[in-house]
């Protein structure tokens, strides 16, 4: 498998760079194109490692994907394979949100227990707590999921005990096609969500509440097919500015929302950052700063994200004085702390809260990436570590990031992809 090896150059990172459509955004919208008849369009596809899987399990579903490798026709014509193996759901968590769709325009599915990346147990049992609301009938047999209903399914009343993304994704759509109103109540808020609304909203269903933790559908007999231009983002856009500052440099990423990272650079600014934003842009200048610790809660949008909380530790690591990072969302997504320590971190761990010591230097050395976000933590610590680091299974990069190393080489970081046989 395919390694990066992250030599130093002395210099900052400096210069603009252009965000990518969102993974977390676009997954779910390929997913919901089955609820209608016909070619859905979706534009601004990251051309990523997930995007491929998700492709894969549509066609294996019986959907057709066809365009380039930014744009994306579904053509849902063919879907009449209502099963989703393990073998492609096990690689990709997102691939479970085929389940709400299926049940609720087919009255039936099958699909197999979601993987993805590997740090700390992620049930579903708020999708299938959810589709039971709506009137599914719910099996867990031999690892899959067996959902089904007689006829469309009613329509109900949930509430997400607590703010899940995936979840609401997954209940939402199956609302679109039930027969009556349902009110999710604690949905998740972000912008991903709203990025699913305005596609459903397109296809021909009622939704109110869009941006709100209550939404509430009106599910039709019949949906259209509709478009979607996929959004920034901002989890890309975060790592980048990370880069930035870990590096002392000054960096500009375009075609982004700042809104959407508001949380991030609100920290920055904490920090001694200068920020400036505009309508799709935001900029962070770190250069010839000294820089100050700050303490950190990674909670559901709006605030801070838990995606990017491997990338800022990895900038807190050089931070002179203590930080800390608390993580409430998935309490055990830590499993980069010891590959950042073998750089030379001073990080300590005590249940969800990561304690960092800002040391004058990292050093280079060996490390794995045990998951996407811990990936680019590992390569952001890379870019200012003294010597070179060699960061394994950059698959997990791959999934979410694209053309990442071209695009570290624009604002001058020298990021190089090696293959097996180097």
């Amino acid at each position: 498998m395919d390694s990066f090896s992250i030599v130093p150059t002395g210099k900052p990172l400096s210069g603009e760079v252009e965000i990518s459509g969102a993974k977390n955004a676009v997954l779910a919208t390929m997913t919901a194109a089955m609820l209608a008849d016909g070619v859905t369009t979706i534009t601004n596809v990251p051309y990523l490692r997930d995007t491929k899987t998700m492709s894969n399990v549509l066609r294996v579903i019986g959907c057709r994907i066809d365009g380039g490798p930014h744009e994306f026709k579904v053509d849902t014509h063919g879907a009449n394979h209502l099963e989703a193996p393990y073998e492609l759901v096990s690689t990709m968590r997102a691939s479970f949100y085929v389940l709400g769709p299926l049940v609720s325009r087919f009255g039936r599915c099958r699909v197999s227990l979601p993987g993805g990346c590997a740090w700390g147990p992620r049930p579903v049992d708020l999708h299938l707590k959810g589709l039971e609301a709506l009137g599914a009938n719910i099996e867990v047999t031999h690892g899959y999921v067996e959902a089904t209903s007689n006829g469309r399914l009613p329509g109900g009343n949930f509430r997400f005990p607590i703010s899940s993304v995936g979840a609401t994704v997954n209940v939402l759509m199956a609302a679109t096609l039930a027969k009556g109103t349902s009110v999710l109540e604690n949905a998740a808020i972000e912008p991903e969500i709203d990025s699913l609304v305005d596609l459903l909203l397109s296809m021909g269903v009622k939704i109110e509440g869009r941006g709100t933790r209550s939404l509430v559908v009106h599910g039709v007999e019949e949906m259209h097919p509709g478009f979607s231009e996929t959004i920034p983002d901002r989890i890309e856009a975060g790592s980048f500015l990370c880069g930035a500052v870990i590096s002392r440099g000054k960096v500009k990423t375009t075609k982004c929302d700042p809104i959407h990272i508001k949380s991030l650079l609100d920290i920055f600014e904490e920090m001694g950052c200068i920020v400036h934003t505009g309508k799709d842009w935001a900029e962070v200048d770190a250069s010839s700063r000294d820089l100050k610790p700050v303490h950190v809660e990674a909670v559901p949008y709006p605030g801070f994200p838990t995606d990017l909380q491997a990338p800022l530790m990895a900038v807190l690591a050089t931070v002179p004085g203590e930080s800390k990072i608390r993580d409430t969302v998935y309490i055990d997504r830590f499993k980069h702390v010891a590959e950042l320590n073998r750089l030379g971190a001073n990080i300590s761990l005590e249940g969800n809260t990561a304690t960092i010591k800002g040391v004058e230097k990292l050093q280079g050395a060996p490390v794995m990436a045990s998951d996407l976000r811990a990936a680019a933590a590992l390569v952001i610590a890379g870019l200012v570590a003294d010597g070179e680091t060699r960061v394994s299974r950059i698959y997990h990069l791959d999934r979410g990031y694209e053309n990442f190393e071209a695009k570290m080489a624009k604002l001058g970081g020298m990021v190089v992809r090696l293959s097996d046989q180097s």
